[in-house]
């Protein structure tokens, strides 16, 4: 299992700072323009769509949020304990679920100010969308543990 401190960041303050500057230059290039799925038709995207399980909707609205809209997932795992890696390998759908869910969340300013603090474990039913499978996998892994 990974470390959460080797996953913490060294500089909190200047990761969000670089978080924000990210952010704004997704919507920009989304705003004006940058070869997104609007370079696509609606059949090659309903095809994108299905082979990622998802509906054309949804991956629109993912795209629309940037490739980044799911990076704190990860950090969220790590710092509930869980290895990202493992859950993408063996339930790929759940990480799916995870994933859409994450990129749509209203809160990454709270989550990421949780992660920086290192008191996203304790809060995350607070804010995260992901609170309720989270859960129920913490369900699942301490029943097969008995």
């Amino acid at each position: 299992m990974p470390n959460p401190d080797s996953h913490s960041p060294k500089h909190p303050t200047v990761e969000l700072v670089f978080d924000a500057i990210a952010d704004w230059v997704n919507k920009y290039r989304l705003r004006f323009g940058d070869g997104g799925l609007e370079q696509c038709g609606p059949d090659d995207v309903k095809q994108m769509a299905s082979d990622l399980g998802l509906s054309a909707g949804e991956l629109k609205d993912m795209a629309v949020k940037g490739s980044g809209a799911a990076d704190l997932l990860g950090k969220m795992l790590v710092a509930l304990g869980v290895d990202p890696e493992v859950i993408a390998r063996t339930d790929p759908a759940v990480m799916r679920d995870l994933q859409r869910l994450c990129a749509a969340c209203a809160h990454k300013s709270q989550c990421r100010h949780e992660l920086a603090d290192g008191t996203a474990a304790g809060h995350f039913h607070d804010f995260c969308p992901n609170a309720y499978t989270l859960d129920a996998l913490f369900e699942e892994k301490a029943a097969a543990r008995h």
